[in-house]
């Protein structure tokens, strides 16, 4: 089923979600079963899976000369949903990105996802590799996620890239894309970040699911600013809760996010880990009740492995 068919049923009733990473190249399907074994009890109508785009490594050769080589740490995202699909009778919802795969790659993605009944797909540019200062694309490939949903959307019409195919078959996938409450770090100001996020569903995108944040106004204005702006898809808020202190400032860092100063003053404040980790779950706990009271589409919560802890918060909420 798609997501936005979820959402419809819900008629107006908060649902919950989990997004999970797959595990690390020569891990077993049993990490991810561990992981989604203790969530069911909540219920959650689909689960996203993360997609991490190829990463480079240098070797050296014998020669002493060292060998530039594409590796992929995480990879698995297509078969991870199908065993999700099979074990729990959950809908997946695998992550496109634009980045290390060219524009057929994506098709034939698209078209494995198709044969196993997948219905759904988060649709990202993705980050770029680690030690280059700019998104760079693959020669073929996308460099916008605006022209991965067109190319989603065209095969959702039953236009593929090659030409000739008159009679293929039309695919019927449900779009979300991902949305800013503080802004992406490269749009120079909200208003513009907007803009883009508009051509994206207008371009096909069903509904969108926000990055992280901690501060609920934040996203209740970003919302009001899409409706003004013309923007009427689902709007889900992406929840993780911060638990360690060095997060602090390694999530402001990486994600271009601010921490609400009570949250910091209180992490600062605990006296040891777990101390740490219940201030962390009493805020998410804390969020989401009154993102739910406000009758948010879903409550979707990025488990980064901690699945104690994410437990422990929609224990308090569901």
């Amino acid at each position: 089923m798609k997501v936005s068919e979820h959402f419809r049923q819900a008629e107006g009733q908060s649902l919950i979600s989990f997004e999970i990473l797959p595990p690390l190249k020569g891990g077993g399907i049993q990490g991810i079963f561990d992981t989604l074994d203790p969530l069911m009890e909540f219920k959650p109508p689909f689960i996203d899976v993360t997609y991490h785009r190829e990463e480079f490594i240098y070797k050296r050769r014998p020669s002493g000369y060292y060998e530039k080589t594409a590796i992929r740490k995480r990879p698995g995202t297509v078969g991870i949903c199908a065993a999700i699909m099979n074990r729990y009778g959950v809908d997946a919802v695998p992550h496109l990105i634009c980045g290390g795969f060219t524009a057929d790659e994506t098709e034939n993605a698209l078209i494995d996802l198709m044969f196993l009944g997948v219905d759904n797909v988060l649709v990202l540019r993705g980050d770029p590799r680690k030690f280059e200062t700019k998104f760079m694309p693959e020669e073929g490939g996308h460099a916008y996620a605006l022209d991965l949903v067109k190319q989603v959307q065209n095969m959702n019409e039953g236009h593929y890239l090659d030409s000739t195919l008159m009679d293929a078959q039309a695919s019927s996938f449900c779009i979300g894309v991902a949305g800013y409450p503080e802004k992406h770090f490269e749009a120079p100001n909200l208003d513009m970040d907007l803009h883009f996020l508009k051509q994206k569903v207008e371009a096909g995108a069903d509904y969108i699911v926000t990055q992280m944040f901690f501060d609920n106004q934040k996203y209740f204005d970003f919302v009001d600013k899409c409706r003004a702006a013309g923007i009427d898809v689902p709007i889900v808020p992406g929840l993780k809760p911060i638990t360690k202190k060095y997060q602090l400032s390694a999530i402001p860092r990486h994600f271009f996010i601010d921490l609400p100063d009570d949250l910091a003053k209180a992490m600062m404040a605990a006296k040891d880990a777990e101390a740490r980790r219940q201030v962390g779950i009493e805020w998410c706990v804390m969020q989401s009740k009154e993102l739910k009271a406000a009758g948010v589409p879903c409550l979707h919560y990025y488990t980064m492995g901690d699945v104690d802890t994410i437990k422990s918060i929609a224990e308090h909420v569901v």
